[in-house]
């Protein structure tokens, strides 16, 4: 079964996802946020999911950011569409930062960079990979 993670924006949600295994994050897809949630009944339907791992946006000083006051009512609508998947909040802060680092360092053209789905999916893979590492060093 997969990890899926969402990186939920405003207008765009960035989506990562595993392979079957568990071992590879790779960035999936970026949607519009107002069509996420058909989008992952849509995907759901097709794959088998695990955990559903939504970042967490915080500040620096651990307050919920802006955003966490629409993320908090998608997590409650996630656990009612999805009741058999796991449903976990999982700290994004420095993704967006990472992320554009990430395209710098592999060299990616500059056009490219200013592409903001973009930068939402490399942001969903961080927070996945970041979640996986935590999720080994439980066990």
């Amino acid at each position: 079964m997969r990890i899926l993670a969402i990186d939920y924006g405003k207008k765009r949600t960035g989506i990562a996802v595993t392979d079957t295994l568990q071992i590879i994050a790779g960035g999936l897809d970026t949607v519009e946020t107002r069509e996420l949630e058909q989008w992952l009944v849509g995907y759901m339907q097709k794959e088998q999911v695990e955990t559903i791992v939504v970042g967490y946006p915080r500040q620096m000083d651990g307050d919920d950011s802006e955003n966490m006051k629409r993320i908090a009512p998608f997590v409650n609508r996630l656990k009612k569409l999805f009741p058999e998947v796991n449903v976990e909040l999982y700290d994004e802060r420095f993704t967006s930062v990472l992320a554009h680092k990430t395209m710098l360092d592999s060299g990616i053209g500059k056009k490219a960079r200013q592409d903001k789905g973009l930068v939402d999916k490399i942001s969903a893979t961080i927070i996945l990979q970041d979640y996986m590492e935590y999720k080994k060093l439980r066990i």
